[in-house]
C-alpha cells in the first residue's frame, strides 16, 4: 500500500545572489522521518528553494516511489510554477522545475503556499547549512574532512549521544527478527545482568539525560540505567526499532526458505521494504532525525539512548558519512555502547566508540 508523505522546504541566499543553502523537512503521520540541508555555494533565493524541493522529493521517491506527497513552501513562485499556473521563463528554473519533476511521480504530488512563520523548520535547515558554510562546512552542510581536527580541538562541548543496545531477549541468541511486532520481548536473566553491568558504566560516564523506547526490553534496560544513574526516563518512539513486518519472530534461515525473493532483494539493498516492515534507509532516516534533535533540544549535554541495533547501525555510518550500506558490516552486541559526538555550532558529527562493551558477554 502506497504511503502519504509531507514535505516543507526552503531555501536562502545572502545575497541573492550569494552564498545558498536549503532545507527540507520529510514527514508521515505527523512524525519527522528525514531533514535534509545543504550549502549549495553562489545561487539565487529561487534555486536555493528549488534544491530543497528536489531534495524533498528524492528522498520520497527513495523511500516508496509509489507514495503520494503533499508539498508546502512559502515560496510562491516554486508553488505556482510547480502546479502549472505559471510559465518558467528563465532557463535556470526550467532545468530546475524538470529536476523536481524528474525525481517523482508529478500525479501523485500536490502543491501548497504557506506563510513563512508555518515553514520556520526547513527555514532553520537553511540556515544551518548557511551557518556551517560559512564556519568552513562543505557543500553537504558538514565540514570538510580537514576541519575535523580543529573541531575535536577546539574549545566547544559537543553534544555526546551514549547510544545503548538493549540486554539479551530470549530471540536475541538465535538472532531471530526482533523489532516493533506484538511478540514484544523481555530481557533474560543474562539481559537483566547485562543492564545492570552497562548501568554501572553509563553512571560513570555521568549523563545528563535518559532516553528510551518504549518497547519491553528497552524498557527494561533503561529502568537499569535510571536506578544507577537517578535519572527519569523520556520514552520516545522515535528510537523503535526497525519494523520486520511479516519476519518478526523468524530466523535468518527460516526467512530465506520462507521469503526466497523478498530475503535477496533485502540483502541487495537498504532501501528495500521488509514485508509489513520497514527498510534499512527508512529506520536510518528517522533515526538521524532523532539525533538532530537532540542535538537542537540538549546542545553540550551528556545523552544516554537505549534503543536498538539497527538503529545503532544506522546511526554509526551516519556518524561516520559512510555508504548505509555499510550497515550489512556493524553488528551491535547487547547492552554495548556506541557513542557519537556532534558539534552544534556546525553539526559536525564523529563515532567516537562503536558496540564497545567490557562487561557481562
Amino acid at each position: 500500500m502506497a504511503r502519504t508523505f509531507h514535505i516543507t522546504a526552503d531555501g536562502g541566499s545572502r545575497g541573492n545572489p550569494g552564498p545558498a543553502g536549503y532545507g527540507a523537512v520529510v514527514s508521515e503521520d505527523g512524525k519527522v522521518i528525514a531533514e535534509l540541508f545543504e550549502a549549495i555555494g553562489i545561487a539565487s533565493n529561487n534555486v536555493a528553494e528549488y534544491r530543497g524541493l528536489i531534495a524533498g522529493l528524492q528522498k520520497v521517491h527513495e523511500l516508496d516511489p509509489q507514495a503520494t506527497v503533499t508539498v508546502a513552501m512559502d515560496s510562491k513562485l516554486v508553488v505556482e510554477q510547480m502546479s502549472g499556473r505559471w510559465q518558467i521563463k528563465h532557463p535556470d528554473m526550467r532545468e530546475l522545475a524538470r529536476q523536481a519533476r524528474d525525481a517523482h511521480d508529478m500525479s501523485r504530488v500536490s502543491f501548497s503556499w504557506i506563510p513563512r512563520e508555518e515553514n520556520s523548520h526547513a527555514d532553520r535547515l537553511a540556515n544551518k547549512a548557511l551557518d556551517g558554510a560559512a564556519t568552513g562546512a562543505g557543500l553537504t552542510g558538514k565540514p570538510q574532512l580537514n576541519f575535523l581536527t580543529e573541531r575535536l580541538v577546539s574549545d566547544e562541548t559537543p553534544t555526546t549521544i551514549m547510544f545503548v543496545r538493549h540486554g539479551e531477549t530470549v530471540l536475541t541468541p538465535s538472532r531471530r527478527f526482533s523489532g516493533i511486532g506484538a511478540m514484544d520481548p523481555a530481557l533474560t536473566d543474562k539481559g537483566i545482568a547485562q543492564a545492570q553491568a552497562v548501568a554501572k558504566e553509563i553512571a560513570a560516564r555521568k549523563p545528563d539525560i535518559l532516553i528510551a523506547s518504549p518497547l519491553l526490553r528497552t524498557t527494561m534496560t533503561a529502568k537499569e540505567v535510571s536506578d544507577a544513574t537517578g535519572l527519569d526516563v523520556i520514552f520516545d518512539d522515535q528510537w523503535y526499532e526497525c519494523d520486520f513486518g511479516k519476519w518478526e519472530g523468524l530466523t535468518p534461515a527460516e526467512v530465506k526458505e520462507q521469503f526466497p525473493d523478498e530475503w535477496s532483494a533485502w540483502l541487495s539493498s537498504t532501501s528495500y521494504r521488509v514485508p509489513g516492515g520497514e527498510s534499512y534507509a527508512e529506520v536510518a532516516s528517522r533515526a538521524e532525525a532523532g539525533l538532530n534533535d537532540l542535538v537542537l533540544q540538549y546542545p553540550g549535554k551528556k545523552i544516554c539512548v537505549v534503543t536498538h541495533n539497527i538503529v545503532i547501525r544506522g546511526l554509526a555510518a551516519i556518524a561516520m558519512e559512510a555508504p548505509l550500506e555499510s550497515m550489512y558490516h556493524v553488528d551491535i552486541l547487547p547492552c554495548s555502547i556506541t557513542t557519537v559526538a556532534v558539534w552544534p555550532s556546525d553539526g559536525l558529527r564523529a563515532l567516537k566508540g562503536l558496540s564497545e562493551r567490557s562487561h557481562i558477554s
